[in-house]
């Protein structure tokens, strides 16, 4: 059983950053693929960006691609988002999920095995 806990979220304006972190526990962090999703209001859950799990693959979702970057310390147990350039739309709520044995991470929510609680990202005009 993996426990993850995502941290890192707030409040900042347009054209801000942010930098998300989730921490992980309870299992070998290493043999995990890693994604971060959002969800707003109304809205479905939706693929932010994933990692493999010895970090060699990652890919963003078109949508935030080129302001958000996803990287990985296995040694520390931890996937961190960093978010540049933030827009209204972004604003959403964080989960970041892992995904046991995988080689890529996929863009599916239906597909990973453990959840954190969410992190609240809200950004203003």
């Amino acid at each position: 059983q993996v426990h993850l806990v995502e941290s890192g979220g707030g409040s900042v304006q347009a054209g801000g950053s942010l930098r998300l972190s989730c921490e992980a526990s309870g299992g070998t962090f290493g043999a995990y693929g890693v994604a971060w999703f959002r969800q707003a209001p109304g809205k479905e859950r939706e693929f932010v960006s994933g990692i493999s799990p010895n970090g060699g693959i990652d890919y963003t979702a078109e949508s935030v691609k080129g302001r958000i970057t996803i990287s990985r310390d296995n040694a520390k147990n931890t996937v961190s988002l960093q978010m540049n350039r933030l827009k209204p739309e972004d604003t959403a709520v964080y989960y970041c999920a892992a995904q046991y044995g995988v080689t890529r991470p996929s863009t599916r929510p239906s597909d990973y095995d453990y959840w954190g609680q969410g992190t609240q990202v809200t950004v203003s005009s």
